[in-house]
This record gives C-alpha cells, structure tokens and sequence, in this order.
C-alpha cells in the first residue's frame, strides 16, 4: 500500500512521533493507522496513546448544577479561540449546560431534537443553527453528560474558564462543607492529572493485558539494545514488567494517584478521602468522575505541514 504524507500527518499528528518513525511504523503495517500507533508503542517511541490529550478544536465546556445530587456538563466548539471570548457564545453554552441539566435524553440525537428551553418554538439544533449565523462561524454541540448521585452527592469545578470541567460523583451518608471541599479538592485532581479510572480495580483485563503486551514489547526493545553480556533473563524482565504496571496503573486510577495537595507528597487520593471520612465520621466513596477538555481527540489543522513536507520530499519518497 502507498504512504501518502497525509497518512503519515495523521499518525504524526495523533502520536506524536517524528515524521520518518511515523513513515516507517505505516510501511511496517502496510498503512493500518490503529496497527502503525501499536507499533509505534511498541518501539517505545510513544508511551502511551496521545491523540485523545491533542487540544484542536475550539471552544468551551461549562458545567450546570441542579442541587448537590444532580449537574451536567457540556463541550461547543467553535473553529477560532477568539469566538470562545464573545459573549454571546458563553451565554449560548450556559444555556446549553441549563438545558442538559434538566434533560432526560440519553445520546445527542435526541438532545438536538429537544425543544429548546429559552424558546418552545425551536429544537436544541434549531438555536445552534440561528446562533451559528450570528457568530459567522461553524459552532457544534459536541457531547453533553448529566450525573445524578444516588446516595451522595455532584461536585462541579471549572477550570481555565471553560477549558476543562470536571464532575465527581461521591457516595457519602454525610454531607457538610468540609466533605464538598474535599470533593471539590478531588475533582481539582481529575483536572489537573485526568485519570482513566477511579481504582485500579475498575480496570478490565482486556485493558490490562493490552498494556501487558505494550510494557513487554518495550522491555524486550530495551534488553536487545543492551550489550550482549549485560541483556538480563526473561524472568527478571518479567519483574521489572510487573513493576512498570504496577506504576502505570497507580498513574491512572485516581484512588491510587498522590494526591497533589498531600503535605508530605506521598498520600494517595483514597487516603485523603478515607481520613476525611474519619474526621466527619462518615463513609465515603468516590464513585465516579467525569472530565471534559475542550477539543479532546480533535485534530487542529496544521498550516505549515505542506511545508514541513516539502523540506523532508527527498526523505519520505
């Protein structure tokens, strides 16, 4: 199959990785995009999958709440930074975020086809249209969660003005200001550090098998690199694996993660919660978390790749 530079701009772009390793990594797999990002991990060229963290598209996410128990939080983008400061844009993603939060509709099809709060004479699609006019620019309506606690309670936080929005739903038989700023606290962490699951348990082991399998092809590339004399047994890079999950995971459950704000940088998020449990005499557990990062897994068009290119034709022809 032929490698076209589009091809290798779009691994490139969604890596991370140089232009000749991403040429060579879509040769090795004859042009298979998921198979070429596999390989390019298992060269330890990337550490991990990096497309879902490249920031592209525009815009903002906010976040409505109803009470402690229920919030939403929504993602509009737009296709400039600039339009995310004009003020009719924020009002209309406030009024997005007031709609999800009373909504009931469980995917965006049937969100867009609701009738919109601020006017019962149009659909949620029929105000992203008129306001898309007004602004001059494409605008989407991208995804939208609402979180309802059980026997707990939602605490939001907004970070960079809309660039991040976190939600975090605890399971808690008490609720007081003490127990919301530790929430509060939590959901900080998500933004900042953006965990995959809330413990390691919650890891599946189709998940954990796969990171077995990119972790060892790494090991493997490294003990080969090594001199002859100094390359160690299989069975002590199967301990030094063991190790390296055990830290990966530990970067990626957020229960497991330091917890950023601990005064002797060593206490986890779990041990945070469980210690203000004790000081409230309440049981508490942090059941779920949703993060949204405005433009997350959207490629942001890169104007100077023709030309990046065009300086390396000889190398990639």
């Amino acid at each position: 199959m032929a490698i076209t530079a589009a091809m290798v701009k779009e691994l490139r772009e969604s890596t991370g990785a140089g232009m000749m390793e991403c040429k060579k990594a879509l040769t090795e797999t004859n042009g298979d995009m998921d198979q070429a990002v596999e390989y390019l991990r298992k060269m330890g060229i990337m550490k991990s999958e990096k497309k879902a963290s490249r920031i592209a598209a525009e815009g903002l996410t906010r976040i409505a709440v109803k009470d402690d128990q229920t919030a939403a939080v929504v993602e509009v983008n737009s296709e400039t930074d600039f339009v995310a400061q004009n003020e009719k844009f924020q009002a209309f993603v406030e009024a997005v975020a007031k709609q999800a939060v009373e909504s009931n509709s469980q995917d965006l099809e049937s969100f867009m086809a609701e009738k919109w709060n601020l006017d019962q004479s149009k659909t949620v699609n029929d105000a992203l249209v008129e306001i898309t006019a007004v602004i001059s620019e494409k605008l989407s309506i991208r995804r939208f969660e609402k979180v309802t606690a059980q026997n707990g309670i939602v605490v939001p936080y907004v970070h960079g003005g809309g660039r991040i929005s976190v939600l975090v739903e605890a399971t808690t038989d008490v609720v007081n200001d003490d127990i919301k700023d530790a929430i509060k606290n939590i959901a900080m962490q998500v933004a900042a550090l953006n965990p995959k699951f809330v413990s390691s348990e919650d890891i599946s082991e189709e998940y954990r098998n796969h990171e077995k399998e990119i972790l060892l092809a790494q090991a493997m590339k490294e003990n080969e690199e090594l001199p002859e004399g100094k390359r160690k047994p299989q069975e002590i890079i199967e301990k030094m694996l063991n190790g390296r999950l055990v830290k990966e995971f530990k970067e990626i459950c957020l229960n497991e993660q330091v917890y950023v704000k601990a005064e002797d940088g060593k206490q986890s998020v779990g041990q945070y919660i469980a210690q203000v449990g004790k000081a409230n005499n309440a049981n508490i557990k942090i059941a779920r978390f949703v993060r949204f990062e405005t433009g997350e897994g959207i490629e942001k068009k890169n104007e100077n790749f023709a030309e990046e290119v065009a300086k390396q034709a000889g190398q990639l022809g």
